[in-house]
């Protein structure tokens, strides 16, 4: 399997973000992203005018961030080509991408933010879909606001990355509980906008700088084959797809780069005949052994078994045994602060 990082849930100036789309391109390529996936609200433009494309080796690839009338249910949906009406409930938008072949992630779900009344928090509350493939389960710009106060506010637009602490509890319950009826593939997101505030009157300043923002909360995926930076339309499609399929199954995990470079990074599970990566389904057995790799730093690697803490040891790698079926996903904790979050891996469902 081959290891590609990239950031997801970014705007440009199509939607409400500040930057060009060559820009954003540009800073993903000198934070040595792999590719970037840019969802701007209810549109494709940058899809329409050329933007999906290779820039040099950073793919950039177009989706867009979908909302209801009430500006809530917020899903990002990658891999469509035509757009789609904000007028209908979010039951059916959701459905509708998967009618067009994309896929969906439900963003930032149970966003609670109220620091400024301009920003107003934008929750998910369609929880009787069964259509999305997945959840954003960190988000870096909602937990920013979120913790935003009068008293810590010049702190937090000085220092944008160590304000970030981890997902929420009440995201990685539900995702849990989610995963014990239907795989429900967690991903990570930065919500860029690169916002600009006037400070004390005269002084403008840009609180999210993409180049920033791109060194925070990223998503990892693998691959069957290396992907190809070659601006053919045939080779663009299959390298799309390639990624695509990789979020859509599960096969990844979600670090925070701030804290340091999760690549290499592995949890799988052996059977005694096979390896099963995260997103795989394998039937019970017994002697499987689950085994997380860490590069190269020692950590605190915690065992999540149907959303229950079950094991946790400090090491550069680990093994524990699957004892009953269920849902197993490891969280990495570096000096006590969140790192990784891997996708699930289904033993006996």
């Amino acid at each position: 399997m081959l290891e590609y990082t990239g950031v997801i849930h970014i705007h440009s100036i199509f939607s409400d973000g500040s930057g060009e789309v060559q820009d954003i391109a540009a800073y993903g390529k000198e934070c040595g992203l792999d590719f970037l996936i840019l969802t701007d609200h209810n549109t494709l433009r940058a899809l329409n005018e050329g933007y999906q494309k290779w820039y040099d080796d950073t793919l950039l690839l177009v989706g867009c961030e979908i909302n209801d009338k009430q500006n809530q249910n917020h899903l990002l949906a990658m891999g469509i080509d035509e757009t789609i009406s904000t007028r209908i409930p979010a039951i059916e938008y959701t459905k509708k991408v998967k009618e067009l072949g994309g896929i969906s992630f439900i963003a930032h779900p149970f966003e609670k933010r109220k620091s400024m009344a301009q920003h107003p928090p934008y929750p998910w509350v369609e929880w009787n879909s069964k259509d999305f493939d997945g959840i954003e389960i960190w988000n870096h710009m909602s937990e920013w606001m979120e913790g935003l106060t009068e008293q810590n506010k010049y702190n937090y637009i000085i220092h944008p990355l160590r304000s970030i602490i981890g997902p929420t509890e009440e995201t990685l319950t539900m995702w849990d509980k989610l995963n014990l009826e239907r795989k429900v593939v967690g991903i990570g997101g930065v919500d860029a906008h690169a916002h600009k505030v006037n400070l004390l009157g005269f002084f403008e300043m840009e609180v999210f700088p993409y180049k920033v923002l791109f060194k925070s909360v990223r998503t990892h995926v693998f691959l069957e084959e290396r992907l190809n930076p070659s601006n053919d339309d045939g080779d663009i499609k299959h390298s799309r797809n390639l990624i695509y399929n990789s979020l859509k199954n599960g096969n990844c995990f979600i670090s925070n780069y701030y804290y340091g470079d999760a690549k290499g990074f592995r949890f799988f599970a052996e059977d005694g005949e096979h390896i099963h990566q995260m997103g795989e389904t394998l039937p019970f057995a017994e002697k499987i052994k689950l085994r997380v790799i860490l590069p190269n730093i020692s950590a605190t690697i915690k065992l999540v078994c149907n959303g229950e803490y079950l094991f946790s040891t400090d090491g550069f790698d680990a093994e524990f045994d699957a004892a009953t079926p269920g849902v197993y996903r490891v969280e990495v904790h570096l000096n006590q602060s969140a790192w990784i979050f891997s996708n699930h891996i289904r033993i006996g469902l």
